[in-house]
Protein backbone atom coordinates (compact mmCIF):
# COMPACT_ATOMS: atom_id res chain seq x y z
CA UNK A 1 0.00 0.00 0.00
CA UNK A 2 1.27 3.43 -0.84
CA UNK A 3 1.30 6.27 1.22
CA UNK A 4 -1.82 8.11 1.88
CA UNK A 5 -1.01 11.42 0.51
CA UNK A 6 1.82 12.42 -1.79
CA UNK A 7 3.50 16.01 -3.00
CA UNK A 8 1.10 15.81 -6.32
CA UNK A 9 -2.18 14.93 -4.20
CA UNK A 10 -1.25 16.79 -1.70
CA UNK A 11 -3.79 20.16 -2.84
CA UNK A 12 -6.43 18.08 -3.52
CA UNK A 13 -6.40 15.92 -0.37
CA UNK A 14 -6.22 19.02 1.87
CA UNK A 15 -9.52 20.22 -0.24
CA UNK A 16 -11.26 17.52 1.28
CA UNK A 17 -10.18 17.40 4.78
CA UNK A 18 -11.03 21.02 4.96
CA UNK A 19 -14.10 20.34 3.18
CA UNK A 20 -14.33 17.16 5.93
CA UNK A 21 -13.86 19.37 9.06
CA UNK A 22 -15.60 22.65 7.75
CA UNK A 23 -18.18 22.68 10.34
CA UNK A 24 -15.62 22.67 13.29
CA UNK A 25 -12.93 24.96 11.63
CA UNK A 26 -14.89 27.90 12.58
CA UNK A 27 -12.53 30.45 14.16
CA UNK A 28 -11.86 32.30 12.32
CA UNK A 29 -8.54 34.88 12.79
CA UNK A 30 -6.36 37.42 11.09
CA UNK A 31 -2.32 36.41 11.00
CA UNK A 32 -0.88 39.15 12.93
CA UNK A 33 2.37 39.52 10.79
CA UNK A 34 4.14 41.59 13.71
CA UNK A 35 3.50 38.88 16.63
CA UNK A 36 3.91 35.92 14.21
CA UNK A 37 6.51 32.98 14.09
CA UNK A 38 7.04 29.90 12.35
CA UNK A 39 7.49 26.62 14.56
CA UNK A 40 8.95 23.82 12.04
CA UNK A 41 8.15 20.32 14.47
CA UNK A 42 10.61 17.23 13.76
CA UNK A 43 11.78 17.49 10.32
CA UNK A 44 14.40 15.19 10.94
CA UNK A 45 16.15 12.37 8.79
CA UNK A 46 14.80 9.98 11.15
CA UNK A 47 11.17 10.48 10.58
CA UNK A 48 11.48 11.51 6.54
CA UNK A 49 13.74 9.17 5.25
CA UNK A 50 12.32 5.31 4.30
CA UNK A 51 14.56 3.07 5.74
CA UNK A 52 13.96 4.39 9.06
CA UNK A 53 11.72 2.36 11.73
CA UNK A 54 9.69 5.67 12.12
CA UNK A 55 9.64 6.89 8.67
CA UNK A 56 6.46 9.09 8.41
CA UNK A 57 4.90 8.81 4.81
CA UNK A 58 3.34 12.25 4.52
CA UNK A 59 6.61 13.86 5.89
CA UNK A 60 8.34 13.70 2.30
CA UNK A 61 4.79 14.94 0.95
CA UNK A 62 4.52 18.07 3.15
CA UNK A 63 8.31 19.07 2.67
CA UNK A 64 7.98 21.35 0.07
CA UNK A 65 5.07 23.59 1.12
CA UNK A 66 7.22 23.37 4.98
CA UNK A 67 10.50 24.99 2.79
CA UNK A 68 7.49 27.65 0.95
CA UNK A 69 6.31 28.40 4.93
CA UNK A 70 10.49 28.88 5.95
CA UNK A 71 11.19 31.20 3.16
CA UNK A 72 8.35 33.10 3.24
CA UNK A 73 8.85 33.58 7.20
CA UNK A 74 12.44 34.14 6.21
CA UNK A 75 11.75 36.59 3.80
CA UNK A 76 9.79 38.84 5.78
CA UNK A 77 11.97 38.92 8.71
CA UNK A 78 9.99 36.70 11.24
CA UNK A 79 11.19 34.01 13.67
CA UNK A 80 11.63 30.32 12.51
CA UNK A 81 11.99 28.18 15.31
CA UNK A 82 12.79 24.73 14.91
CA UNK A 83 12.58 21.56 17.14
CA UNK A 84 14.28 17.80 17.10
CA UNK A 85 13.01 15.32 18.97
CA UNK A 86 16.03 13.56 20.33
CA UNK A 87 17.09 10.97 23.52
CA UNK A 88 20.30 10.19 25.23
CA UNK A 89 22.39 7.45 23.64
CA UNK A 90 22.08 5.74 27.27
CA UNK A 91 18.47 6.29 26.87
CA UNK A 92 18.33 8.21 30.62
CA UNK A 93 15.84 10.57 29.54
CA UNK A 94 13.06 8.18 27.68
CA UNK A 95 10.79 7.08 30.39
CA UNK A 96 7.61 5.31 29.07
CA UNK A 97 8.84 6.53 26.06
CA UNK A 98 11.49 3.90 25.77
CA UNK A 99 8.67 1.20 26.23
CA UNK A 100 6.23 2.31 24.24
CA UNK A 101 8.04 2.56 21.18
CA UNK A 102 10.78 -0.05 19.52
CA UNK A 103 12.60 2.54 18.15
CA UNK A 104 14.04 6.05 19.25
CA UNK A 105 16.02 8.81 17.78
CA UNK A 106 19.58 9.09 19.39
CA UNK A 107 21.10 12.60 19.57
CA UNK A 108 24.49 12.57 17.73
CA UNK A 109 23.23 10.11 15.07
CA UNK A 110 22.35 11.36 11.22
CA UNK A 111 18.78 10.46 11.87
CA UNK A 112 18.59 13.02 14.15
CA UNK A 113 19.54 16.08 12.25
CA UNK A 114 16.53 17.84 10.04
CA UNK A 115 16.36 17.39 6.92
CA UNK A 116 18.83 19.32 4.33
CA UNK A 117 16.57 21.12 1.96
CA UNK A 118 15.03 22.82 5.54
CA UNK A 119 18.25 23.02 7.33
CA UNK A 120 18.02 26.25 9.89
CA UNK A 121 20.39 29.10 9.52
CA UNK A 122 22.91 29.63 12.08
CA UNK A 123 21.30 32.52 13.72
CA UNK A 124 17.88 30.20 13.72
CA UNK A 125 16.33 28.48 17.35
CA UNK A 126 16.53 24.71 17.08
CA UNK A 127 14.33 23.34 20.73
CA UNK A 128 16.05 19.89 21.51
CA UNK A 129 12.87 17.77 22.71
CA UNK A 130 12.22 14.88 24.95
CA UNK A 131 8.81 14.57 24.54
CA UNK A 132 5.90 15.00 22.11
CA UNK A 133 5.30 18.41 23.10
CA UNK A 134 8.02 21.07 22.21
CA UNK A 135 6.87 23.37 25.53
CA UNK A 136 7.23 20.18 27.78
CA UNK A 137 10.67 20.76 29.93
CA UNK A 138 12.42 23.19 26.94
CA UNK A 139 13.26 26.79 26.85
CA UNK A 140 10.17 27.32 23.88
CA UNK A 141 7.80 29.11 25.74
CA UNK A 142 10.56 32.03 27.42
CA UNK A 143 11.57 32.20 23.40
CA UNK A 144 8.33 33.05 22.47
CA UNK A 145 8.19 35.35 25.46
CA UNK A 146 10.95 37.45 24.84
CA UNK A 147 9.86 37.50 20.70
CA UNK A 148 6.91 38.77 22.01
CA UNK A 149 5.02 36.05 19.81
CA UNK A 150 1.36 35.99 19.28
CA UNK A 151 0.78 34.04 16.42
CA UNK A 152 1.93 30.32 15.98
CA UNK A 153 2.22 28.61 12.87
CA UNK A 154 2.60 24.84 13.40
CA UNK A 155 4.09 22.49 10.88
CA UNK A 156 5.58 19.04 10.40
CA UNK A 157 5.57 15.74 11.82
CA UNK A 158 3.90 14.03 13.09
CA UNK A 159 0.31 15.45 13.16
CA UNK A 160 -1.11 13.81 15.57
CA UNK A 161 1.61 13.30 17.76
CA UNK A 162 3.92 16.15 18.31
CA UNK A 163 2.17 18.73 16.15
CA UNK A 164 -0.94 18.16 17.26
CA UNK A 165 0.50 18.14 21.45
CA UNK A 166 2.46 21.24 20.51
CA UNK A 167 -0.68 22.93 19.38
CA UNK A 168 -3.02 21.94 22.41
CA UNK A 169 0.27 23.19 24.57
CA UNK A 170 0.02 26.62 22.73
CA UNK A 171 -3.51 27.61 22.96
CA UNK A 172 -3.30 26.58 26.73
CA UNK A 173 -0.69 29.26 27.35
CA UNK A 174 -2.90 31.36 25.31
CA UNK A 175 -1.11 32.11 21.85
CA UNK A 176 -2.94 31.96 18.82
CA UNK A 177 -2.57 28.76 16.33
CA UNK A 178 -2.11 28.58 13.03
CA UNK A 179 -2.43 25.07 11.76
CA UNK A 180 -1.88 24.19 7.91
CA UNK A 181 -3.33 21.11 6.70
CA UNK A 182 -0.92 20.90 3.82
CA UNK A 183 2.11 21.14 5.87
CA UNK A 184 1.82 18.66 8.38
CA UNK A 185 2.37 15.25 7.68
CA UNK A 186 1.74 11.88 9.50
CA UNK A 187 1.47 7.86 8.59
CA UNK A 188 -2.40 7.41 7.74
CA UNK A 189 -5.06 9.77 6.66
CA UNK A 190 -7.82 8.36 9.33
CA UNK A 191 -5.02 9.92 11.61
CA UNK A 192 -4.47 13.23 9.99
CA UNK A 193 -8.18 13.78 9.55
CA UNK A 194 -9.08 12.88 13.13
CA UNK A 195 -6.50 15.37 14.27
CA UNK A 196 -7.56 18.47 12.24
CA UNK A 197 -10.98 17.62 13.00
CA UNK A 198 -9.48 18.16 17.01
CA UNK A 199 -7.94 20.70 16.63
CA UNK A 200 -10.08 22.98 14.63
CA UNK A 201 -13.21 22.55 16.82
CA UNK A 202 -11.06 23.29 20.47
CA UNK A 203 -7.44 24.87 19.46
CA UNK A 204 -6.57 26.02 16.16
CA UNK A 205 -7.67 27.75 13.01
CA UNK A 206 -6.40 24.66 10.25
CA UNK A 207 -5.72 26.38 7.21
CA UNK A 208 -3.40 26.42 4.41
CA UNK A 209 0.15 27.29 3.59
CA UNK A 210 -1.04 29.96 0.67
CA UNK A 211 -3.43 31.15 3.24
CA UNK A 212 -0.48 32.12 5.71
CA UNK A 213 1.96 33.13 3.38
CA UNK A 214 -1.16 35.71 2.28
CA UNK A 215 -1.64 37.02 5.71
CA UNK A 216 2.68 37.42 5.92
CA UNK A 217 2.00 39.83 3.09
CA UNK A 218 -1.53 41.61 4.11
Amino acid sequence: MGPYVTTESLAAKTARWLDQIAEFNCHRMTLNRSGSALLVIDMQRFFLEPESASFTCGGPAILPTVKRLIDAFRSRGRPVIYTRHVHHPQGNDLGIMGWWWQDNCVEGTPGSEIAEPLSPLPTEKVVVKHRYSAFFDTDLETVLRCLKIEDLVICGVMTNMCCESTARDAYFRDYRVFFPADANGTISEEMQVASLLNLAFGFAQVTTSAEVIAGLSA
